[in-house]
C-alpha cells in the first residue's frame, strides 16, 4: 500500500501541473482526484494498522470497528476533494471559457495515458486480492479493500472522461466537452462517496451478521434437545471477521442450575465452532411461561385484574 501512496502522490503531482500548464479543468478534476486518492490510501492504512489492536479494559470487543471509521473518512476525502472541486472546474470553465494550447494538451494527454496504465494495473492487483479473498462477495467484506477496488475503478474511469473530455475539446475547440468530462467526474466521485460512506455508516451503528450465520445459528440453537424455543437472536458485526451472538432462549423445564450451566457451556462452544467469526456469545436462559404469567391481566392489573 506505500507503494500505491507513492504512485498517487507521483500521478497527482504531474496532472496538477500537466493542467496548470495547459489550463485544463478535466486534468485539473483528475489531479484533486489523484490527491484524494492518496489521503485515502494514508486512511486506509491507519486502519489497517489500528482495527488489528487487541481488546483491552476500555474497549472490550476490540478495535475492529476502526475499519469502518476510516473508511467513513475515506468517503468523506473522496467527495469533498474529489467531486466537490470537479465540480467547481466545471461550472468555472462554463462560465469563464478555456483557451487552448496545443502543446499543454498534448503533454496532459501523456501524462493521462500513464495514469491509465498505472491505475488499471492497480485495479488488476485489488481484483486479484479479492479474488484471493474468496471471490466478490467474500473479498468485499473487507471495508479497505472495498475502498481500493472503489478508488481504483474510479481512477479508470475518471481518467477516460478526462481523455475523452480533452481530445474532444481539442478537435472541436468547445470547451463544453472537457467542462461536461469534469462535472460528469465529480457526479462519479460523489456517487462513490456516497455509497462507501452509507456502508460505513451502516457498519459503525452496528450492522447484524450476514443472514447465513444468522440462520446456521438459529438452526443449531432450534437443534438443541434442552431448548424449547428461541424467544430472540441478536447479532452485530464488531470488525471484519468478528461478530456478537446474544440469543433469548427458554429452556425445557425440569433442568436444575448445573445441568443449566453445562448446556450454555457447550451451545456457546457449538456456536463459535459453527460461526467462528462470532467471538463474543451470550445466552440468556429465560422462563417463557413465567414471562408470560407476569404480562398477564391478572398481573399488571389491567382488564379487571387485581
Amino acid at each position: 500500500m506505500l507503494v500505491a501512496l507513492a504512485a498517487n502522490l507521483v500521478i497527482a503531482v504531474a496532472k496538477a501541473v500537466g493542467g496548470l500548464l495547459a489550463g485544463s479543468p478535466a486534468l485539473l478534476s483528475e489531479a484533486a482526484h489523484s490527491v484524494a486518492d492518496s489521503l485515502n490510501e494514508v486512511f486506509l492504512l491507519a486502519a489497517l494498522r489500528r482495527s488489528r489492536r487487541p481488546a483491552d479494559r476500555r474497549h472490550p470487543f476490540g478495535y475492529g470497528k476502526e475499519r469502518f471509521f476510516w473508511s467513513l473518512l475515506a468517503a468523506v476525502g473522496i467527495f469533498v476533494m474529489g467531486g466537490c472541486f470537479s465540480f467547481f472546474q466545471g461550472i468555472e470553465a462554463l462560465a469563464s471559457g478555456s483557451e487552448e494550447k496545443l502543446s499543454g494538451y498534448v503533454a496532459g494527454l501523456i501524462v493521462l495515458g500513464i495514469a491509465l496504465l498505472a491505475e488499471g494495473g492497480s485495479l488488476l492487483r485489488a481484483l486479484y486480492q479479492v479474488r484471493r479473498q474468496g471471490g466478490t462477495r467474500a473479498g468485499l467484506r473487507d471495508p479497505a479493500l472495498r475502498t481500493v477496488v472503489a478508488e481504483d475503478g474510479t481512477a479508470v474511469l475518471g481518467v477516460s472522461l478526462a481523455m475523452v473530455g480533452m481530445a474532444l475539446h481539442m478537435v472541436t475547440g468547445q470547451v463544453v466537452w472537457e467542462a461536461s468530462a469534469s462535472l460528469a467526474i465529480g457526479a462519479l466521485l460523489v456517487y462513490v462517496a456516497f455509497r462507501l460512506g452509507r456502508d460505513a455508516r451502516d457498519q459503525l451503528i452496528g450492522e447484524a451478521a450476514d443472514s447465513e450465520a444468522s440462520g446456521r445459528i438459529q438452526a443449531l440453537l432450534r437443534a438443541q434437545p434442552e431448548i424449547d424455543s428461541v424467544e430472540a437472536l441478536f447479532t452485530m458485526k464488531t470488525g471484519l471477521d468478528s461478530a456478537l451472538v446474544a440469543a433469548r432462549v427458554d429452556l425445557v423445564p425440569g433442568l436444575d442450575s448445573e445441568h443449566v450451566e453445562d448446556v450454555a457451556v457447550r451451545i456457546k462452544r457449538s456456536i463459535a465452532r459453527t460461526v467462528p467469526e462470532a467471538h463474543q456469545i451470550f445466552l440468556d436462559v429465560t422462563d417463557h411461561r413465567a414471562q408470560e404469567a407476569a404480562e398477564s391481566p391478572a398481573a399488571t392489573g389491567e382488564r379487571g385484574g387485581a
